[in-house]
């Protein structure tokens, strides 16, 4: 079981409590930023989405329909990139489509900007993206799963902060839409969300601040090496992953640690990892195991219980701003916005 908090600003805090499944939830600083730092983050109320498909193709058009009526009863207005639901071999369109619609997305009059799906695709376009101009546009971009490389690239890049969270077909365009995480989405949205509250009672003790940042390990491992790769000190890194047996998430978290980007943090924040399977050779090892490991060799706090990733129930994430984290008594809490009212 996990509990997120909402605190708006002068509200009482609402709590809720969801039941994630099977997964396991064991799961200030330096940015360089070669452009200069530049914050897309707005204050005022944004209320319209543009949605594009960034990677993986659309395989139900009715989904997105879906997401666009759920999203209007939470109050924003949505419009379709003309080939959001394009298909090439495994791709919402060709690298060339796709690029284009990112392009269209910076010179559309909604604020926010958000991929339809993960899946795979963006790697291929990162050298091809213009980041000044993303960063220029003040759009308010938002994903997940392969969206990692386009927050990573972002802050990389330019300095940018985005989101980390939701996406049209996964969360708004299901059966069921969590009713928490599309609070949380609005609220993030509407600059309201200030302390996200959830349950660690296993985590180590932190009263730490620095930049948030990460999100899909498999996507953040393979950033490494490559210009795209932001260069975080003393950050709060946050990860998770779906499919990846954890001897593949503790090999992906040894590429980090070797790579020493682990050790440079304050605070290593766990999510979800969900939807694998265990062998007979495992004798027993799984993710408390690599959490286990984690925790001996790297020297830095290490937080769990995180509720995001392939999940329902998911927080809306800032990449790339400054944040605190602290836990106490069983909790966890991350102060998203520190700033005086």
């Amino acid at each position: 079981m996990a509990r997120a908090q909402r605190s708006k600003r002068a509200q009482h805090v609402d709590e809720h409590s969801h039941d994630h499944g099977d997964g396991i939830d064991d799961g200030s600083g330096h940015v360089s930023t070669p452009h200069g730092a530049r914050h897309a983050h707005r204050h005022t109320a944004p209320s319209g989405i543009y949605l594009i498909s960034p990677s993986g193709a659309v395989a139900d058009p009715k989904t997105l329909d879906k997401a666009r009526l759920r999203l209007a009863k939470q109050g924003f207005r949505t419009a379709v990139d003309r080939t959001a639901l394009a298909v090439h071999e495994r791709f919402a369109g060709t690298d060339k489509q796709r690029l284009a619609a990112i392009t269209r997305a910076l010179k559309q009059k909604h604020p926010i900007v958000m991929a339809t799906r993960g899946g795979y695709g963006l790697s291929r376009l990162l050298p091809l993206i213009d980041w000044d101009a993303v960063a220029e546009s003040g759009k308010i971009f938002i994903g997940q799963s392969d969206f990692t490389a386009f927050n990573l690239a972002l802050l990389a890049r330019t300095g940018a902060s985005s989101y980390a969270g939701p996406t049209a077909v996964f969360d708004f365009g299901g059966s069921k839409m969590d009713e928490l995480t599309a609070a949380l989405f609005g609220e993030a949205m509407r600059g309201e969300l200030e302390v996200l509250g959830f349950e660690s009672p296993d985590s180590d003790p932190v009263d730490a601040r620095g930049v948030l940042w990460g999100g899909n390990l498999a996507m953040v491992a393979s950033l490494i090496g490559t210009p795209y790769m932001p260069k975080v000190r003393g950050g709060i890194l946050f990860l998770e992953d779906v499919a990846e047996h954890p001897f593949r998430v503790e090999r992906m978290l040894l590429q980090l640690f070797h790579a020493g980007i682990l050790q440079r943090q304050k605070a290593i924040v766990l999510g979800r990892f969900t939807e694998y399977r265990l062998g007979q050779n495992d004798n027993g090892y799984d993710m408390p195991s690599v959490v286990a490991w984690l925790r001996a060799n790297v020297g830095v706090p290490v937080v769990t219980g995180l509720p995001y990733g392939h999940v329902k129930v998911k927080a809306t994430l800032p990449v790339g701003r400054k944040v605190g984290i602290a836990t106490e008594q069983g909790m966890a809490h991350l102060v998203l916005d520190e700033h005086p009212h």
